[in-house]
């Protein structure tokens, strides 16, 4: 039997009530929203942590927009459509759904997990989202877990398109100064931390000498990313 806190019960609940789901398993909700560091923190209490149903809601995830945009799209080529589908999935926008579905309190975290409130917590709330895909997908079957989806998830597509968000940061980042100021953006890493199996990058972005915003990620690639899109912002070139 699952235990968990009992003020983290009551969210729990609270939040399936919202959703408008009467899990037959709570078990699986649990799950879903039991990080790895609960477990390790909380040895002989609690068993599985979401990593499982993560991997099986991203499945569902996947194919539910994909379907959606190749729907919605009928003139849109297979690059396009891949380029809209990797807006649609991705971390930010992920962990964006699940901030306002409060995801964020009903959260099993260790007690150094919970004190981190930085990026890695929109990585944990990404993951938390497509692990509750998982447990309805289970619990619910398929069609609801694409209504889940397609309420949470599809309506921001109309933004991705019209903001040019499914092109990827570095790209448009490049794309505009090289249109505002005829300069080719750079980029260098700034400083590398951490074991080898979890390496966190720091990287900033230049326009010429200037330093015009940083990033940080577990790989150099994602770092450059993260800086790219903070140099839009800056920029105000979004």
């Amino acid at each position: 039997m699952f235990m968990a806190h009992a003020d983290t019960e009551k969210i729990i609940h609270a939040f399936t009530e919202r959703l408008g789901v009467s899990f037959n398993n709570t078990d699986l909700i649990r799950t879903a929203f039991t990080h790895r560091s609960y477990v390790n923190e909380h040895r002989g209490e609690v068993a599985e942590h979401n990593e499982r149903l993560e991997f099986l809601g991203d499945a569902v995830l996947e194919l539910a927009v994909t379907r959606f945009l190749y729907d919605k799209y009928p003139e849109s080529t297979e690059g396009e459509l891949t380029a809209y589908r990797a807006a649609l999935v991705n971390t930010n926008t992920i962990a964006e759904a699940a901030t306002k579905l409060d995801m964020n309190s009903c959260l099993l975290l260790s007690r150094g997990e919970a004190r981190d409130l930085g990026r890695a917590r929109q990585y944990i709330l990404a993951n938390t989202f497509e692990a509750v895909i998982g447990a309805i997908y289970l619990d619910q079957g398929y069609d609801t877990a694409v209504s889940f989806i397609g309420a949470y998830i599809f309506p921001l597509v109309d933004e991705v398109v019209r903001k040019r968000l499914w092109q990827d940061s570095k790209s448009q980042f490049q794309e505009v100064a090289q249109e505002r100021v005829s300069v080719t953006p750079s980029y260098a890493i700034l400083t590398e931390e951490g074991p080898d199996h979890n390496k966190q990058f720091t990287v900033g972005a230049y326009i010429k000498d200037e330093l015009v915003a940083k990033g940080r990620g577990n790989s150099k690639q994602e770092a450059e990313q993260e800086a790219a899109r903070k140099a839009l912002e800056v920029k105000g070139w979004v």
